[in-house]
């Protein structure tokens, strides 16, 4: 059976007509799972989070549920919340599709996220080279607060948090959780130690901070408005919701496409979905997320004990799962797959 998408982060974004101001998405149910969130209690909404399955979308993959357990709430230092919208790996353009065109689901998840772990401070770390999205963001926060979104006594609730944009300083490894915080100080952006500094206890001004990237935080909104259980139906188990994977390369139709987790494989994504490649030559390998990530040969095979082995880049197997990649020494990255190609001979 062909692959399919199934949008979920996208599918209001692409409907024609369809804008980025507030009153566009109230229209399409924009907030009602904040509304859902805030009637809750926080812990009850970490639960409903754990349930779901969602990992995060950066490149571990780390279950966002388990990682705001983690969260130090003995400390009785304040909790921050970050937002990782830097993006800067080559080849990566998931999230700006959120920041430009959907900024308000976005948003949405961040005020569920903040209140979830009780977070009165939220930063967007965005990539200094989105110079207009930041605009967009900044905009869309501003007419969040106006409505009781964002900002003071969130929807009557007597909750309030305050979301800051801040625009990197165009570093690479500012994509790495900590590097990111150093350079959100005003530092410069480079790795901590771990341990001791574990965002969770020692995060932003060595406070308890929690760091989700930009995808999974508007996959928090669905979260809530299907409900943990049903939302974890969506995908495989141990691996819920949707992936967006951006493809690029000499290939027929590249562009972005949302997919359920290990609905699809490789070959599927790059022949049903993509087209193949373009006439007259013939794939010859993928860098699957990113350019930090092992090259993967078409043909090459790998010992292991997954799933469906033996598995290989070839057309039908090798489905790109993070739990299969973690078995073959790899990771998925940034979900962007861009592939090599060679003339036909």
């Amino acid at each position: 059976m062909p692959a399919v998408e199934r949008p979920l982060i996208y599918a209001n974004l692409r409907k024609p007509g369809y804008t980025v101001d507030l009153d566009c998405y109230l229209r399409h149910g924009g907030y009602e799972a904040l509304r859902k969130a805030v009637a809750l209690k926080p812990e009850d909404v970490c639960k409903e989070v754990e349930t779901s399955g969602l990992r995060g979308r950066g490149g571990a993959g780390f279950p966002t549920g388990m990682k705001w357990k983690f969260l130090d709430r003995k400390s009785g230092k304040p909790a921050y919340l970050v937002v990782n919208a830097d993006e800067s790996e080559p080849g990566t353009y998931k999230d700006r599709q959120i920041i430009y065109k959907d900024p308000h689901q976005m948003l949405e998840g961040i005020a569920i996220t903040a209140w979830a772990i009780q977070a009165k401070q939220a930063f967007i770390y965005i990539r200094g080279e989105f110079i207009h999205g930041a605009k967009i963001l900044e905009r869309a926060i501003a007419e969040a607060k106006a409505k009781g979104f964002l900002g003071q006594n969130i929807l009557g609730s007597g909750y309030s948090c305050e979301v800051v944009v801040h625009r990197g300083g165009g570093c690479y490894v500012c994509g790495e959780e900590t590097g990111l915080i150093e350079s959100l100080e005003g530092k410069r952006g480079y790795p901590r130690i771990k341990p001791p500094y574990f965002p969770a206890v020692l995060g932003l001004y060595n406070c308890p901070t929690i760091v989700n990237n930009a995808e999974p935080m508007a996959q928090v909104k669905h979260v809530l408005a299907f409900g943990g259980a049903e939302f974890a139906k969506i995908g495989i188990p141990g691996d819920s919701g949707t992936h967006i994977w951006g493809v690029s390369g000499l290939v027929k139709r590249p562009g972005l496409y949302e997919i359920e987790a290990g609905k699809a494989t490789f070959g599927e994504l790059l022949y049903d979905l993509c087209g193949g490649p373009l006439d007259g030559r013939k794939i010859k390998a993928i860098i699957p997320g990113g350019s930090s990530t092992k090259i993967l040969k078409v043909g090459e095979r790998f010992k292991g004990k997954l799933a469906n082995a033996p598995s290989s880049t070839g057309r039908s197997r090798h489905p790109p799962r993070l739990q299969q990649h973690r078995r073959v020494r790899h990771g998925l990255g940034t979900a962007a797959p861009s592939s090599s190609t060679t003339p036909s001979r």
